[in-house]
């Protein structure tokens, strides 16, 4: 299926989930992510705010603060992505998109300072490919020649697919998927 049908189907089935079950399966992913030994060894992690129903990442948030950790979240600026610190969740603005975005004053920080980093996605498949809302932001900002992170698809699991996801040159796969339901390393899929 092409990859703007696959958007159109998921988004649906993602916003016509209701408030219950979203948190139900928001809280289970949080809870598989934060199992992670990737995320118990990283010591700056990023998030991204939830939008339309995407898996929530609040408690990962409470999580990472609680640990010590430090926190980086995306912000639109032009036609590029970058990562600012957050210290507290006041500093989340609505931003670009209706998205909570840290305020112009936060720290700004690339890809290579993150440990792992969690990625929003419409659609994941089995071979870590993603299918986002179709503006390349996440895309052009992990291409950072010295990022390291592990990248960790995060979603509901209905949104991981058995059917390949058609990738393009630019697009960059995840290491690992959590849903709801299961941890998938990709490695061992792949190999």
């Amino acid at each position: 299926m092409p990859k703007q049908s696959l958007r159109s189907q998921l988004l649906a089935e993602r916003r016509a989930l209701k408030h219950d079950a979203w948190l139900a399966s928001s809280l289970s992913a949080q809870q598989n992510l934060l199992s992670l030994e990737e995320y118990s060894r990283a010591d700056c992690i990023a998030l991204y705010a939830s939008i339309h129903k995407e898996a929530d990442t609040a408690d990962i948030l409470a999580a990472a603060f609680k640990a010590g950790k430090r926190v980086l979240y995306p912000a639109v600026c032009g036609h590029n992505m970058v990562f600012r610190l957050v210290e507290a969740l006041e500093q989340l603005r609505e931003g670009t998109f209706g998205i909570l975005e840290p305020c112009p004053t936060c720290n700004e920080h690339q890809a290579d300072e993150a440990d792992l980093i969690v990625v929003p996605g419409v659609a994941f498949d089995f071979s870590g490919h993603r299918i986002g809302y179709g503006k390349g932001y996440f895309d052009r900002f992990l291409k950072h020649p010295g990022r390291k992170a592990c990248l960790v698809g995060l979603c509901h699991d209905f949104q991981l697919i058995d059917e390949a996801i058609p990738a393009d040159r630019h697009d960059i796969a995840m290491d690992i998927i959590v849903t709801d339901r299961r941890i998938i390393y990709i490695q061992e899929q792949v190999s």
